[in-house]
């Protein structure tokens, strides 16, 4: 393994990397893309039957209390559902309670998902204190599944709601209502719709020979069906799991195969059971297969004999083929092997329908149509026209040249005072327009961020945020410092160690001022001088070398990215709510070390720019540094990366593209990070596998990857944003700090996630 290849694993790649499930684009009130068209359930994405029950129930309630419900047709339902599970039930015996003229469909029968369970299944309904709104109720933490569907189906006929067995193959927008197309019947119009059909697209595919033999399995109802069998259960979530322990339980021969090398999605309570049938689940093992014919298993496999059943796991296996009589599965170091085998369960999920979202015209999050295609980009046009402006190229000279507002309304201010002629003297500048519209955006977004976290935490970063981004970065170097030198109130000896005299604005560049925020190497330009500032240097020193380490060994590298950058400002408050939208992943986590190279060209040009000062005058560096070094580390690094791509990309990928892969600051930051004892803490107990942290990520971690271990989050790409902690549905995760054993030392107080009751 190379130097690179081993770094980059220390510093960012040996952990996780897991996807987001593409699902529709839902709002916090589970409304879509189709004006009346709603999302309840686990296609909201947390799969928790309260929580489903909560949606489809409270949604209902706000369309009820709408009063434009019952604007248009006087033949359209008020209503129409669409799914008989929890959350279209609930939804269905809300309305009823409110009066609303509904309709339910559902394609199979009521509560279907979790009448094809296995027998016996226990299933779980956190969290365990939480009433949903509504009549439909579950009440007890753990039901066997046979229990909780009787009683799911008695509040239902109780209520007297009965669905219509019947598949809805897509919703219409017309002019006056929403269209309900039914299979083999005429549309249906409906004022507002609620689809409630959770994840009940096609089964996931193997994509190996043989899948579509006949002892290929989806579904386990009976698991004593099995006994005596050879089976393979393939996957490694929760139904896999539970799959392979019922079959073993009930005298089945089952070997489970996991692609991973680890099982990190399970909840715990079910890998305990898992650990409890494996004879020995620290190291491989030689054991006896049921056919007493004596075999040694390969790396991650363990097996104990049950009775009358076993159970054997075999981590980083994949299936190749799939044959009557047997199976063909490759191991973790690609070797072929050929297991005995009567039976199959491909236990690997099923797809989000999707196909009936487009057909309906709602937007898939992440999902890049030609329209979005077309507006993204426009944008990343228009972000071009607006950095080159601000950067001094030609739209700088077309806007200076003619007069253009806002220039011409800025030098009409000239003469009327001393604030009066500071202003105007600012405004002549590109900086002072852009900077301004940045602080307003950050103000505004950053307001509405706070009314819809409702958190402390948010509360106290977004305004602190929101601070720093108005005073230091905008009214010190664009009002208060010219104001105070036009007064003569700035010591001479200050200004001159600080702000070097210049021939254009307000004679001195105040400009520098945001180095007091913006630290090198994001910003550079303090440093890279012809001749040394010596006050900048130090201040850029302590800066980089000194506070910010101090601060990321306590607080994380958020404590930076997250509280004080004007990027990640505007990305916490303009980018807030499109955070999902960050690319995850293997390949996306890579790029992360864009950053790296950027950093060590930033590191190269100090290297060369000290050089130059060391060197004798004339030399080559001084003459060319500005020119062939620096102004295209300014248009390649600051200008495009910086600007066009980190703001162009903000509605499409995310607020934190510049941050997390390109910035030269965050990428120093990450290695600072890994010294770091913040940590994002989990009980391991409470995960339920949703992936709804990993989702909201900004950067694109796999948080949810270590909380389903009970892991402390160290990944040092954490912004500290808090979006994984209030966003996790059970109460999981937390921030604090770890000793350099590891132990947690301290949870902070600071609330990060509103509580749920």
């Amino acid at each position: 393994m190379s130097i690179l290849s081993r770094y980059a694993g220390w510093l960012h790649t040996r952990w996780p990397a897991g996807k987001v499930e593409p699902l529709p684009e839902v709002a916090e009130d589970g409304s879509t893309s189709v004006p009346g068209l709603f999302v309840a359930g686990d296609l909201s994405g947390v799969p928790l039957l309260k929580l489903a029950a909560d949606g489809g129930a409270s949604i209902v309630a706000r369309i009820a209390a709408d009063p434009t419900l019952r604007a248009g047709s006087r033949d359209a339902l008020d209503l129409v559902i669409v799914g008989g599970g929890v959350a279209g039930m609930a939804a269905a015996i809300e309305a009823k309670s409110h009066g609303l003229r509904f309709e339910v469909f559902e394609a199979a029968e009521p509560f279907f998902t979790i009448a094809n369970f296995p027998k016996g299944k226990p299933i779980y309904t956190y969290p365990a204190a939480m009433r949903p709104r509504g009549a439909l109720q579950l009440r007890d933490e753990v039901h066997p599944k046979e229990t909780l569907l009787s009683d799911l189906r008695e509040q239902m006929v109780r209520a007297g709601v009965a669905p219509r067995i019947a598949r809805v193959e897509r919703v219409e927008a017309s002019r006056e209502h929403l269209l309900v197309h039914v299979a083999g019947e005429a549309p249906l119009g409906a004022r507002r719709v609620l689809v409630a059909i959770g994840r009940s697209g096609a089964f996931r595919k193997l994509d190996v020979p043989g899948e579509n033999l006949p002892k290929v399995y989806n579904r386990l109802h009976d698991p004593a069906e099995f006994s005596g069998k050879r089976g393979l259960v393939v996957g490694g979530g929760d139904t896999a799991i539970e799959t392979a322990i019922a079959l073993a339980q009930c005298g089945a021969h089952v070997t489970l195969s996991y692609r991973g090398s680890e099982l990190s999605r399970p909840k715990p309570d079910n890998v305990e059971k898992l650990r409890a049938l494996i004879a020995d689940p620290a190291a491989p093992v030689a054991v006896e297969e049921p056919t007493s014919e004596r075999v040694t298993t390969s790396t991650g496999a363990f097996m104990r004999r049950g009775a009358p059943g076993s159970l054997l796991l075999r981590l980083g296996t994949r299936v190749r083929e799939i044959r009557e009589g047997d199976v063909v599965i490759d191991g973790p170091d690609g070797a072929s092997e050929t297991l005995s085998n009567d039976v199959v369960f491909a236990m690997i999920g099923r797809e989000a329908p999707l196909g009936f979202f487009r057909r309906s015209g709602v937007r898939i999050a992440g999902e890049m149509t030609r329209g979005r295609f077309l507006a993204f980009g426009l944008f990343v046009a228009f972000c071009a026209l607006l950095y080159d402006w601000k950067a001094g190229g030609h739209l700088s000279d077309l806007f200076f040249s003619h007069g253009w507002f806002p220039f011409s309304l800025a030098a009409g201010a000239a003469g009327r005072g001393p604030l009066l002629r500071t202003l105007s003297i600012s405004a002549s500048s590109p900086s002072f327009w852009y900077t301004l519209c940045y602080s307003l955006l950050i103000v505004v977004f950053g307001v509405r961020r706070i009314r819809r976290r409702q958190t402390p935490y948010v509360t106290a970063q977004t305004v602190t945020l929101m601070a720093v981004q108005v005073v230091p970065l905008f009214l010190l170097p664009e009002v208060i410092l010219p104001w105070l030198h036009a007064h003569e109130w700035l010591p001479a000896g200050l200004s001159d160690a600080l702000f070097p005299a210049c021939d254009y604005g307000h004679g001195r560049e105040f400009w520098r001022a945001y180095g007091f925020v913006l630290a090198w190497p994001l910003m550079v330009y303090n440093v890279f001088t012809h001749d040394p500032i010596w006050a900048w240097l130090a201040i850029s020193v302590v800066q980089t070398a000194v506070m910010i380490p101090l601060g990321i060994r306590y607080f994380g590298k958020g404590f930076y990215c997250g509280w004080i950058c004007s990027c990640g400002a505007l990305a916490e408050t303009l980018g807030d709510q499109h955070r999902q939208k960050m690319p995850h992943g293997p390949g996306a986590n890579r790029l992360n070390l864009a950053g790296q190279v950027i950093l060590g060209v930033a590191i190269t040009l100090l290297v060369l720019r000290v050089t130059g000062w060391l060197l004798p005058d004339g030399n080559w560096i001084e003459r060319n540094f500005g020119a062939v070094l620096e102004k295209p580390y300014k248009w390649i690094v600051d200008v495009t990366l910086g600007g066009v791509v980190g703001v162009g990309f903000y509605f499409w990928y995310s607020g934190r593209v510049w941050c997390r892969f390109f910035c030269p600051l965050a990428a120093l930051m990450h290695i600072y990070a890994r010294f770091s004892r913040f940590a994002i803490l989990s009980e391991k107990k409470k995960c339920i596998s949703c992936n709804v942290c990993t989702s909201v990520c900004h950067q694109g971690i796999d948080v949810m990857n270590f909380a389903n271990k009970g892991l402390p989050m160290v990944d040092p790409e954490c912004v500290r944003c808090s979006a994984c902690v209030q966003g996790c549905p059970t109460g999981v995760l937390s921030f604090g700090r770890l000793d350099a054993a590891g132990a947690i030392v301290s949870v902070d107080r600071l609330r990060a996630r509103a509580l749920r009751s």
